[in-house]
């Protein structure tokens, strides 16, 4: 217990300095770092984390992701700001730096599924397809949802903060209200071959919690108005159910190569995806919201 305690305190402490840095590239190289950890703790899970071609290929579509993100807005914040004097130039502008960031992240992927694929025919004796195609499903959902992040935090720049720790805690939240409710009055179970000590009473309790503490925090950072609270309360309890699946998720497919965690680094919890799983899900799931409903 005391190793999960000090294991869990340090990692708030370095999401604290993340945070305290968020509007500068720590932010990006920190979530291209999670990424490469959740990459190696899944490609580890399928048995490839020792194929260095492979590997190497995941590695370097999936931390480029966020760092590409980041160097494009900032050139774009930067024309913005000292160039464009004219708001079509500047809305031309900003779409131009959008396709460069489709076009390199699209040539990084196609080249990391190349070396993959040569890797493949190399070694089809040894390698499956079921291997091939889950690096390549990870390596595209992992560092896309993770770099919702850097996408949170630039989405407002007055708000960017708030904003991200808001997308953080959909999950966080929503697991902290499900333990407590499953603790005192859980009594039918979720999923029992996936994850025994869920109980629908404690989804519930993480929905309404969530629910509740977003309806709270946007209308006390914004100021509240009737459609401020129902569109955050709305968005927080969906965030939980997302954030449940993806917990799920990847439960059933550590229950099906027979892990008990993804890693180690963080001792007594576990890796990284056991940590970040139901983030993973969530993240994207906050940014659409804030972006189609406005719920700043």
């Amino acid at each position: 217990m005391l190793t999960r305690i000090i294991s869990g305190a340090v990692g708030v402490v370095l999401i604290g300095i993340v945070l305290f840095f968020h509007d500068t590239i720590v932010l990006p190289i920190a979530v291209a770092a999670i990424i490469a950890v959740m990459l190696f703790e899944l490609l580890r899970a399928v048995k490839l984390h020792k194929c260095m071609p492979i590997l190497l290929a995941a590695e370097a579509a999936g931390v480029s992701v966020p760092l590409i993100y980041y160097l494009t807005s900032i050139d774009k914040v930067i024309y913005d700001y000292t160039v464009a004097g004219i708001q079509g130039d500047a809305e031309f502008y900003s779409a131009s730096v959008s396709e460069v960031n489709r076009i390199f992240q699209f040539v990084i992927v196609l080249a990391a599924a190349f070396v993959i694929f040569i890797t493949w025919l190399k070694k089809h004796k040894e390698i499956r397809y079921e291997q091939v195609f889950f690096v390549l499903a990870v390596m595209i959902l992992v560092p896309q949802a993770m770099s919702t992040m850097v996408r949170i935090e630039r989405y407002d720049s007055q708000s960017g903060l708030f904003l991200l720790i808001m997308g953080l805690c959909g999950a966080w939240i929503a697991d902290t209200g499900a333990y407590f409710t499953g603790v005192a009055i859980g009594k039918h179970k979720l999923c029992p071959e996936i994850s025994p000590k869920k109980t629908i009473e404690g989804l519930m309790g993480g929905i309404l919690t969530t629910a509740i503490a977003y309806a709270i925090a946007f209308s006390c950072y914004y100021g509240f108005t009737g459609k401020r609270a129902a569109v955050a309360f709305i968005t927080g309890a969906v965030c939980a159910v997302i954030g449940t699946v993806g917990d799920l998720s990847a439960s059933m497919v550590k229950r099906q190569i027979g892990f008990k965690d993804y890693g180690k680094i963080m001792p007594g919890h576990g890796g990284l995806m056991d940590r970040f799983d139901s983030v993973l899900f969530v993240l994207p799931t906050f940014y659409v919201f804030i972006t189609l409903f406005g719920v700043q």
